[in-house]
């Protein structure tokens, strides 16, 4: 095992480091800069680098930078002032696995390079990954019954309906099914029925002609046209409205259809694939599906398996999306502990894969260190709080279940504006964000005939904002108000109606 290195202006802390290193038959180098490190990174490397912010000539964040430039997978660990927030911040956008704050526990300083000792030697021995993923991952025996069908399809135009919960990969697989088909080198065009209102719909399936409504500027060609010698994807085919059905039932059996306000048939030429999360069979029996369009739809079944029936495939899907999200970011990927990938592989997921990779997103940029152990993951996880629970900025690509509070997103839709890294900006709101997942909650306690529901859910958002700002400002209540744009005097009020602990005035 190489040494670990040390790299400060100051002789007492340098000297501090090698002694309790040593105690732990840790070896070690030191250096008085920055310069002289980056001169020894010539001819040779460091198992784990710690090195100070501020000093004469090349700075910390200097080093860190060359470093990373040259050596992505090696831990440092940068030492700041106590009050270096920016410092701080820098340092994690520069690729640190962690900061020790002046002055440090040297015991917790010892614990810290420890961990990314282990960080260190683990990376040396993880395999170089494949250059292609795979479009779908999964070894699991349901999951490779999916494939097995999607390898008997690969050569029909046959239409097919794929059924299984939100979040559980429809597009992933109807995607699949286009590029292994015929049809691969033309259009893959998907849309979501349930996104679209009910009176664009027609015009968004079948396109228009010009004048046929207020509005209707030019011809416009609907997605039928757009995906002609190609796949068709509709997807939540359950909640498309009744009339409508009746016109996608005359394109299947005839081959045919109208634009809106059209008088010449157009020809269509389209693979449909639909799914939905939706149990068809009950809305037929409920009127509120044609059967005739079901049995049109129905002719080959694919159907997906939840995240709990493929548990065996959580760690390798947590590997491929953790590396996703570092590429998105531009940082290193962080890695589960053993520990954490087994109590991951234990929850109940309601938003399924789609779940875990908004899981991974809130990991990326949320959990210290590189090595992710079971108290870095979002706290309503970690405190025994039903693995079904939503969130948003507090309330860790979507699933349903009782919103709770904390830092804290399993399903990872949101960590919204008041995340100091604008994880918003990787995480989109929207009918899959976290304001969906909120409709579909408020449904869930309707449906079961709870009562006062705005009053339940208002409370939780409200407390799930108020903590994730307490934790940004480090517990100053005040700050948090301001970050917030409440008063004062709403903060404090909100804090003890809500029973939030940690608040502080100053």
């Amino acid at each position: 095992m190489k040494p670990i290195w040390i790299v400060d202006d100051d002789a007492s802390i340098r000297w501090v480091l090698e002694k309790a290193l040593a105690r732990e038959n840790l070896a070690t180098r030191s250096f008085a800069s920055g310069r002289e490190a980056l001169a020894a990174f010539e001819t040779e490397s460091p198992q784990v680098l710690v090195s100070d912010i501020r000093m004469p000539g090349e700075s910390g964040l200097d080093l860190l930078a060359a470093v990373k430039e040259s050596h992505p997978g090696l831990p440092v660990i940068v030492i700041t002032a106590f009050s270096d927030l920016d410092s701080a911040v820098a340092s994690f956008q520069g690729g640190a696995f962690e900061y020790l704050a002046k002055p440090f526990d040297i015991d917790k300083a010892v614990a810290l390079i420890r961990r990314a000792l282990e960080e260190s030697l683990r990376e040396a021995s993880v395999e170089i990954a494949p250059a292609e993923t795979p479009e779908i991952l999964g070894q699991a025996p349901a999951m490779q019954e999916v494939f097995r069908a999607i390898g008997r399809l690969s050569q029909s135009n046959v239409t097919v309906l794929i059924t299984g919960e939100s979040g559980t990969g429809k597009e992933l697989v109807a995607r699949a099914l286009h590029k292994h088909s015929p049809r691969a080198a033309q259009p893959f065009i998907a849309l979501n029925t349930a996104a679209i209102p009910k009176d664009l719909l027609e015009s968004e399936l079948f396109g228009h002609e010009r004048g046929a409504f207020t509005g209707a500027q030019a011809m416009r060609r609907g997605r039928f046209e757009q995906a002609e010698n190609g796949t068709l994807f509709l997807d939540e085919i359950g909640d498309m409205p009744f009339d409508l059905q009746t016109r996608l039932l005359r394109v299947l059996s005839d081959g045919h259809f109208y634009r809106v306000g059209g008088h010449q048939p157009v020809k269509a030429n389209v693979r449909v694939i639909a799914a939905t999360h939706q149990n068809l069979e009950q809305r037929v029996r409920d009127g509120l599906f044609r059967e005739d369009l079901y049995h049109r739809l129905n002719v080959i079944r694919l159907r997906l398996p939840s995240l709990r029936e493929r548990r065996e495939d959580i760690p390798i899907l947590v590997r491929h999306f953790l590396v996703q999200s570092a590429h998105q970011l531009g940082v290193e990927p962080k890695r589960l502990s053993e520990e954490a990938q087994r109590f991951l592989a234990g929850l109940e997921l309601p938003g399924n894969v789609r779940q875990l990779e908004n899981l991974c997103n809130w990991i990326t940029v949320m959990a210290p260190g590189q090595t992710v152990e079971v108290k870095d993951l979002p706290r309503n996880l970690t405190q025994a709080q039903p693995a079904t629970s939503v969130a948003t900025v507090a309330m860790p690509a979507p699933s349903a279940g009782p919103l709770s509070s904390g830092i804290t997103t399993p399903d990872g839709s949101a960590i919204a504006a008041s995340s100091p890294m604008g994880f918003s900006a990787v995480l989109p709101n929207g009918a899959d964000g976290w304001i969906g997942l909120l409709e579909l909650q408020a449904a869930r306690m309707l449906s079961d005939g709870q009562v006062e529901v705005m009053d339940v859910l208002g409370r939780q958002f409200e407390s799930a904002l108020i903590r994730t700002a307490l934790k940004h400002t480090h517990g100053r209540k005040n700050d948090a108000a301001i970050r917030l744009g409440i008063g004062r005097n709403t903060i404090t009020r909100k804090i003890a109606e809500l029973g939030i602990d940690g608040a502080k005035d100053e």
